[in-house]
C-alpha cells in the first residue's frame, strides 16, 4: 500500500509539473500511470489470497472491492485519453488520475485496517 501511495503520488505531481510546464503527456507520465496499474493488480491479487489466508478486512470486503475495481478501470481509461487528447491539458488527466488513485489507495487501508464492518 505504502509503496503504492508513494507512486501513485510521484506520478501525479510529476504530471502536474508537465502540465505547468506547458508538455503533454511523455513516457514518464503514461509509463508512470502504467506502473501504478500494475501495482494495483498486484494488490487485488493480494486482496483476493489474504481473506483466505486468514487476513480478512475489518470492514466491509464488498466496499474494498468496489475500490478496487474502480481505481483499475482509471489509470487505462486516463492513459487512452491522454494519448487521444496529446495536450498539455492531457498531463493534468494523468494527474487527476494518479492523485485519484492514491486516494483511493488509502481510502483501501483504512477500510482494511481501521474500519469496523457493521
Amino acid at each position: 500500500m505504502w509503496v503504492e501511495l508513494v507512486l501513485a503520488l510521484a506520478v501525479g505531481l510529476a504530471a502536474i509539473g508537465f502540465t505547468i510546464a506547458g508538455q503533454g503527456p511523455n513516457d514518464y507520465t503514461v509509463l508512470g500511470l502504467g506502473l501504478v496499474e500494475v501495482a494495483m493488480v498486484a494488490q487485488a491479487v493480494i486482496g483476493g489470497i489474504a481473506p483466505a489466508a486468514g487476513d480478512p478486512p475489518s470492514g466491509s470486503l464488498l466496499e474494498w472491492w468496489m475500490y478496487m475495481v474502480a481505481a483499475l478501470l482509471i489509470p487505462p481509461a486516463a492513459i487512452f485519453w491522454s494519448l487521444i487528447e496529446r495536450t498539455r491539458w492531457a498531463s493534468l488527466i494523468l494527474a487527476t488520475a494518479a492523485l485519484g488513485i492514491a486516494v483511493m489507495v488509502w481510502r483501501m487501508y483504512t477500510i482494511w485496517v481501521f474500519q469496523q464492518a457493521e
